[in-house]
């Protein structure tokens, strides 16, 4: 980590807005090096872990009442409470500016909203990054995108980073729709899908966080994008359970090679740089269990 960054000004204060599973390996990772950290939730866990928790709902601004004061870096990255436009609004375009409403914006030196790549909609195999035009296929892409938007267009040192489908522990249902046999993939063309293991995930908001002068947004995927099929069928043999047969893409999710050279030139070091070294060290877990 930089010494430009929150280990290394000695005065860093972060909350993470929104943390769940990548959140809470955020602030393991910030936390073990000792900056103060606080994680929002609308129900935080009993027990403390390796941070301070604040209880509040990003779709309320009473709630929001009760914030530390004087924050310093914001890591936002909720997940909405149901599969809807208002689910994705309140938490989104509507709950990104009322929690910046409610902190001292003066004090903040870093904002990272993580987005995904949803918002680049259908591209036919062909490689994208951060000079694509964004072109949303469906409501969680087009409410993301109004999000970035909006935060671009505030006077805050802000980065967007758009993430590719996360994959690792709790986050196997590949295997499982596999090992189900509900599993469908196009093999002529091929789907391009993307993926990044949660743990370099959490690795691209902390660099995000401490990096001096960074770009306003990074795509953040592996180094590696695969043909579903050619995917499908990797995790299949890892399993033991029979290749995936041909189908029809999933729906509202597009074909594309997404494309780090900007995220991996800013300096971040990529544990699992190819998804399918990934999926066998995680299936090779004692823990891993039939998922």
């Amino acid at each position: 980590m930089t010494a430009a960054g929150p280990a290394g000004d000695g005065g860093a204060r972060v909350l993470i807005a929104g943390c769940g599973d990548i959140g809470m390996r955020v602030a393991a990772r910030l936390s073990g090096r000792g900056d103060a950290v606080w994680g929002l939730r609308r129900r935080p866990p009993a027990h403390g872990g390796p941070l301070r928790w604040v209880a509040a709902d990003l779709s309320s601004a009473a709630s929001l009442a009760g914030l530390p004061t004087g924050v310093t870096h914001l890591a936002y990255l909720p997940a909405p409470g149901a599969r809807t436009q208002a689910a994705y609004r309140a938490v989104f375009a509507e709950g990104l500016p009322r929690l910046l409403a409610a902190l001292d914006r003066s004090a903040l030196r870093r904002v990272v909203f993580v987005s995904s790549s949803a918002v680049y909609g259908e591209h036919h195999g062909d490689w994208v990054d951060e000079a694509t035009a964004p072109a949303p296929l469906g409501m969680n892409g087009a409410v993301l995108l109004e999000t970035e938007r909006w935060l671009a267009a505030q006077s805050l040192p802000a980065v967007t980073l758009r993430l590719a489908g996360i994959y690792g522990p709790g986050r196997m249902q590949l295997a499982e729709r596999l090992r189900a046999r509900l599993a469908r993939a196009p093999i002529d063309p091929p789907h391009w899908s993307n993926r990044i293991h949660a743990d370099d995930a959490a690795a691209a908001v902390v660099h995000l966080l401490d990096l001096p002068d960074p770009a306003p947004l990074y795509v953040g995927a592996d180094d590696t994008p695969l043909p579903l099929d050619e995917l499908y069928a990797h995790v299949a043999a890892l399993i033991g359970a029979p290749p995936a047969p041909e189908g029809p893409p999933p729906s509202g999710v597009g074909s594309k090679r997404l494309r780090n050279a900007r995220l991996r030139a800013s300096g971040l070091r990529l544990r699992w740089p190819d998804a399918r070294a990934g999926y066998a060290a995680l299936l090779a877990e004692p823990t891993a269990g039939p998922s």
